[in-house]
Parts: structure tokens; C-alpha cells; sequence
């Protein structure tokens, strides 16, 4: 019979950490509570999805969390109820205490409510792995990484494989991550300080961005295991599991042009600020797009919206060389690629107007590159 106490803080944050496995609507009734799992070591708990899973460990030996085992056990309790009677217990500490089969009471400061819960063996088992010659990264690194890529990824489940993000690591040390809905592409390459497996997996980009919220700045690094249709990231006291999409990725190498025939250097923030106002109006029209046009060396944005009205303006640019241009293109994906460079200028290039054109970070132009396809109007 479970029997424990523990700071109320500590034991609500890895709850909520770990509740963004869970989902309270899903069509397995078991996969909406989290497994509390006690030992006289520490604390596991579980939550999945059955796309991510969640295993947050709390060590009787972490002095934060105030954690002390009297007795082991297991139980499974409603996720979202219970995290939100643990928030609104009065005390800095609670007592968690099995008193019946599946059925505890939460003591803390003059406030006592009694749970039913369920039986620890109901709850799935999570995939074992092989846990040795982990791929080592800096926790930072690969949420950059995550950041300036994931976003590009389809959220149309027409074609799944599109939904992910495909990462490559060839010659042991080049890990090449690459993102691409159709419409617009973002990949990053990177150079591995520690020479690795090589491997070729496509990771759900809703997977990869819940690992970006559940994995804190103050983790420095991941270790990084790779299964069966799975993939493991871990660190001290997390383990996060999420399956892998199945299929091939599609060739993007092909799609990055080599030879432009117009090149524009701007501020990111001033051109960022500039389509943020096309957007505005651009919404309001049926194709949803801004015109650029390049004239003379003078780089101009339009929109032209008959219910709303129009915008005429002069953007600021650093340099513009090449031919004169005239092209569409969607605002969003333009100011997602440009929220996704961390460079103070970035350099836009262009073959023709119905070609797609490039972006990257003023300084780092081999390693990021972005990828947007123009829209053809009338």
C-alpha cells in the first residue's frame, strides 16, 4: 500500500510535465490517467498518448522535493482531476496514502480528499530499448534545431510522412534535419562534435515540439536511443518515447537551386515588421498573398484587397543585385521562415516568378536555408 510525502510544488511541476503525454480524450480510457509508480529509490511517473509516452522520475535523494517513501506501490488516477486537486491542496507538503485497494487520501495542512484510482497492471507497457551507444546532444543545440525547422512541416494528414521531420546523421557527424509541407521547405545542417551511429528517421513534428516544452533550459543534454518505429530522448529524470512515422521521405535535395538571378539583403526585423502589415490586409483577399516587386534596384510590397483596401511600400533593403522581378507569394510563410532566423540580416534569392526562392541567415549561408514556393496570380 502506497505511502509517501513530498513538496507540493516539485510533485505538481513533474505531474504537469508529464501530463503533456496524456490525453483526456482518448479512445483508450486507461492512456487519461497517469501511473504513479513508488519505490523506496523515488517516484515514476507515466503518461502516454500511445504516439509520445512520459517517464518523470523524482529521486528520494533530490532534496527539492522533499521526498519520503514510507511505503511502495502502483496506482493509476485520472490525469487532468488529479493534478488539479493536488494545485489546489493548501499546504507546502502532502501526504499521499493508499488507505483501501486503488483508493488513497491526500492529506495537506487541515484539508483531506479521498481518490478512487485504478490498478497499476491495466496500464500499457512501455517499449524496453536498447539503451547503449546513445547519439549525445546539447539540450539547446537540438531545440534550436527543432525550432527552425519543425514548424515547416505539414499539418495536413493527407500525406503523413509530411506531418514529420526527417533527420539524417551520414558520416557519423553531419546531421542534416529537413522539414517541408510542399509549399515551403526549412533544413538545417550541422557538424556532431562526437561521431555517431548513422541513422534515417522521420520524428512527428507535434512529437518534436513537445519535447522542446517538456525538456528545460537548465537539462544541458540529451541522450538520444533509437528503436523500431521508436526514439528514445533522455535525460537524469526523464525518458520521452515517441513513435517514428514509416515511409520515405521525400528527395528534398533536389528542390535547394544553386544559381538565383536576383539577390535582395535585408534587415530581418524591418522586413519582418513590413509583411506583418501586408498580412493585415492580404487575409482579406482571396488569394491571401503579398506582390514583391524589384525595380530598379527599389524593392517594393503590394496588396490589394477590393472589400478592404491596398498597401504600397517601399521596403529598406541593404543590397539588391540582378535582374528586375515581379512574384507572389503567401506573408505567413515568410514571416515563419523569418521568426526562425536568429541572424540580424538575411539574404533572399530569386530565379524567376514562378520558381521557389531562398532565404538564409545573412552569416551562415551554407548551413540554413529556407525554401518558399511563389504563388501564381492572374
Amino acid at each position: 500500500m502506497i505511502h509517501f510525502s513530498i513538496n507540493k510544488s516539485y510533485f505538481l511541476q513533474a505531474l504537469n510535465t508529464t501530463k503533456r503525454a496524456i490525453s483526456h480524450k482518448n479512445a483508450i480510457p486507461v492512456l487519461s490517467t497517469v501511473k504513479i509508480d513508488v519505490t523506496t529509490e523515488g517516484i515514476t511517473l507515466t503518461g502516454s498518448n500511445g504516439q509520445i509516452s512520459i517517464e518523470n522520475f523524482i529521486a528520494t535523494k533530490e532534496e527539492n522535493a522533499g521526498l519520503l517513501v514510507t511505503s511502495p506501490g502502483a496506482i493509476l488516477l485520472e490525469a487532468t482531476f488529479f493534478i488539479n486537486v493536488v494545485s489546489s491542496l493548501p499546504d507546502v507538503t502532502l501526504d499521499f496514502k493508499e488507505i483501501e485497494k486503488n483508493q488513497i487520501v491526500l492529506t495537506s495542512g487541515k484539508s483531506e480528499i479521498t481518490l478512487k484510482g485504478k490498478d497499476a497492471e491495466q496500464y500499457p507497457r512501455l517499449q524496453d530499448m536498447q539503451a547503449e551507444n546513445p547519439l549525445v546532444l546539447e539540450t539547446k543545440v537540438l531545440k534550436d534545431v527543432i525550432n527552425e525547422t519543425a514548424f515547416a512541416a505539414s499539418l495536413q494528414e493527407s500525406r503523413p510522412i509530411l506531418t514529420g521531420v526527417h533527420l539524417v546523421l551520414s558520416d557519423h557527424q553531419s546531421l542534416k534535419t529537413v522539414a517541408t509541407d510542399s509549399h515551403r521547405l526549412s533544413q538545417r545542417k550541422l557538424s556532431l562534435e562526437k561521431a555517431s551511429d548513422n541513422f534515417d528517421v522521420v520524428i512527428p513534428s507535434r512529437s518534436l515540439r513537445e519535447f522542446s516544452a517538456v525538456f528545460t533550459d537548465d537539462i544541458e543534454t540529451v541522450e538520444i536511443f533509437f528503436a523500431n518505429n521508436q526514439i528514445l530522448f533522455r535525460s537524469d529524470n526523464i525518458s520521452f518515447y515517441t513513435r517514428l512515422l514509416e515511409g520515405n521521405y521525400p528527395d528534398t535535395d533536389r528542390l535547394i537551386p544553386s544559381e538565383f538571378n536576383t539577390v535582395i539583403s535585408f534587415n530581418r526585423d524591418h522586413l519582418r515588421s513590413a509583411m506583418e502589415r501586408a498580412r493585415i490586409l492580404s487575409n482579406a483577399t482571396q488569394n491571401g498573398t503579398v506582390k514583391l516587386e524589384v525595380t530598379n534596384g527599389v524593392v517594393s510590397a503590394h496588396v490589394n484587397s477590393p472589400e478592404v483596401g491596398q498597401v504600397h511600400e517601399e521596403l529598406d533593403s541593404l543590397s539588391v543585385t540582378g535582374e528586375d522581378l515581379t512574384i507572389s507569394f503567401n506573408p505567413t510563410y515568410l514571416i515563419d521562415a523569418l521568426k526562425a532566423i536568429d541572424s540580424d540580416q538575411v539574404t533572399i534569392s530569386f530565379i524567376s516568378a514562378v520558381r521557389p526562392f531562398t532565404l538564409v541567415p545573412a552569416e551562415d549561408q551554407g548551413e540554413f536555408i529556407q525554401l518558399i514556393t511563389p504563388v501564381r496570380t492572374n
